[in-house]
């Protein structure tokens, strides 16, 4: 049994807290709003988030940081990727040298092209940064049904101690020495759900969205492996496979805020009427950047960039995604005869 503090009481963190919960862990989760707080001690249910899960007795929530961080196992880092920095760095008085910390979001941040753990561990130095990635909805997570992921550590001493801590017979773990490609995956695929719901919402079918998908991931790759990500991290869970649960999931975020752009409605409205963070657009801009700072192309990447920053219309975009140059879909595969 180990002692976990989790950092975030919205949906992802929550469903953590089950998990964790149910393999016999001792949980506190910390929640910046003491109004959320309340709530979850007293109704024992996340009802804008997990409506009908049923959160058990023995969890413990405060507004404390450091009674959710102090004398701590491992903890895990459940706040949304835009405020993923600044919880860190109030996390770090209270964090002990060695402590394991692992981040379940996903985002890269736009001013310095940081992943997630990058930015922890600049934040938080004693700390051993670890990540969890892959195809898994809280909504599905919380409610226990069969889910597959990945930790990715510095170290496989460490990785190995996570996926023991986390796994369970509906929540299965592989694990992973390359949190950069992990990183990136998670993060980039954000964006392409984006376009994947604006297409749905515009009306458009199944062809269309395995088009994006496919060459969504391919754009990913490309950039990820020149980074210096592995190419297996893209063709595994943590990339086909969540880039597949975001573009096509009703719980995907992202993939509503686009549909709702797809129907004409502005960023803004589209975020405000899905009422959580909607981490593609914070990742849209960074991930133009990192396709200029390493000379990767990455259209639909930049097509989703210009309407959102842009006030780019979504048919025009998709009408000069198709009428691109002509070419090869793999440019490394050679004919045999010309």
């Amino acid at each position: 049994m180990a002692n976990v503090g989790i950092m975030g009481a919205g949906s992802w963190g929550t469903a953590l807290a089950l998990l964790l919960h149910s393999n016999g862990h001792r949980v506190t989760v910390w929640s910046i709003s003491e109004e959320e707080v309340k709530m979850l001690s007293e109704e024992r249910e996340h009802k804008s988030k997990l409506p009908g899960v049923k959160i058990p007795d023995d969890m413990i929530f405060t507004c404390d940081m450091g009674k959710a961080v102090k004398d701590k196992d491992f903890l895990v880092l459940a706040v949304p990727s835009p405020f993923t920095r600044n919880t860190a760095r109030s996390m770090k008085e209270y964090v002990a040298e060695g402590q394991i910390i692992v981040d379940v979001a996903k985002g890269i941040e736009e001013s310095t092209l940081m992943t997630l753990s990058q930015q922890i561990e600049q934040e938080i130095p004693q700390a051993d940064v670890a990540v969890l990635s892959g195809p898994s909805h809280a909504e599905e997570v919380g409610r226990g049904l069969p889910t597959a992921v990945v930790i990715g550590a510095k170290t496989e001493k460490t990785a190995e101690y996570l996926q023991k801590m986390f796994m369970n017979k509906v929540f299965r773990v592989y694990v992973s020495p390359d949190r950069l490609g992990m990183e990136l995956g998670g993060s980039l695929k954000n964006v392409i759900a984006l376009a994947a719901g604006i297409a749905d919402g515009m009306g458009y079918g199944d062809n269309t969205k395995a088009a994006l998908i496919t060459r969504g991931i391919a754009e990913i790759a490309k950039l990820g492996v020149k980074m210096g990500g592995a190419v297996e991290s893209f063709t595994g869970l943590t990339g086909i496979g969540d880039l597949i649960v975001t573009c096509a999931s009703v719980h995907s975020r992202n993939r509503k805020a686009g549909y709702l752009m797809g129907q004409g409605k502005s960023m803004q409205e589209a975020m405000d009427e899905v009422q959580m963070v909607v981490e593609g657009v914070y990742s849209t801009k960074a991930a133009v950047k990192l396709g200029k700072k390493y000379d990767v192309a990455l259209p639909i990447v930049n097509k989703v960039n210009e309407v959102l920053f842009e006030g780019k219309d979504p048919r025009e975009a998709v009408d000069e995604l198709m009428l691109r140059d002509s070419k090869a879909e793999h440019q490394a595969l050679p004919w045999k005869e010309k």
